[in-house]
């Protein structure tokens, strides 16, 4: 083959390169969707609503709830005491902590909260047997509400929902793909699941929604709500 049949991209220069600004950005995993210029105040045109609580923190914690030392050094960044009774919820100042096993917590909080809660629970808990892990980049929350949110739960997983009470919370199957639903209140349910299974786990309750009629809901700026605050 001749030169001339052959096409050359242009070379670039390392130091030109360097030049080139990185501008990472975090980004939901339900961006396509379009769910903030759908969003709107929920009202009773739908019996399920939903949005996803973009872009939060998720902070693994690991550690002996008996040892009084561990105990202290948590309440010490958090102002709480981890809960300790399975499958329990806990508010606090930046967000909540979720019960995972005796030994393990997901705390949910702010996403621009993450880093001080790191760093402040990674500085107490050097010391320990213990362990501090930012999961933020792996997870997800949508949140459930609407006079049919149990009945479409039923659809899709095999839980009993209507036992989930308030500050509780359950592991369990949501078709394909393992979810955490926990409740603050009788308002709504959350649910949190992997970012890889988000556009599924989306699809799916969005499908089974449909006979009940599916509203986008906003999501209200400044209110007290220890989860709902949180985006």
């Amino acid at each position: 083959m001749s030169d001339s049949n052959l096409q050359f991209a242009d070379v670039v220069e390392p130091q030109a390169r360097a030049r080139v600004a990185f501008a990472p950005y975090a980004q939901s995993p339900l961006h396509d969707f379009g769910l903030p210029a759908k969003a709107r105040r929920p009202d009773g045109s739908c019996g399920v609503w939903m949005n996803e609580l973009a872009l939060l923190g998720y902070v693994i914690v690991r550690g002996d709830a008996q040892d009084p030392a561990f105990v202290r050094a948590v309440r010490s960044v958090l102002g709480i005491a981890l809960p300790t009774v399975p499958g329990t919820v806990t508010p606090f100042a930046n967000g909540v902590a979720l019960w995972q096993a005796p030994d393990e917590w997901l705390l949910v909080c702010a996403r621009s909260a993450r880093q001080a809660c790191i760093a402040g629970l990674e500085a107490v808990l050097a010391n320990m047997h213990a362990q501090v892990v930012d999961n933020s980049g792996g997870l997800t929350m949508v949140y459930l509400t609407g006079v049919h949110q149990v009945t479409l739960l039923r659809h899709v997983g095999v839980y009993d929902f209507e036992a989930l009470k308030p500050g509780h919370l359950a592991s369990t199957i949501c078709g394909k793909a393992t979810i955490t639903v926990f409740r603050h209140d009788d308002q709504g349910i959350f649910l949190i699941f992997r970012r890889s299974f988000a556009d599924y786990v989306w699809r799916l309750l969005s499908k089974a929604a449909r006979p009940y009629g599916l509203g986008i809901a906003a999501l209200e700026q400044g209110t007290a709500h220890p989860v709902l605050r949180l985006v």
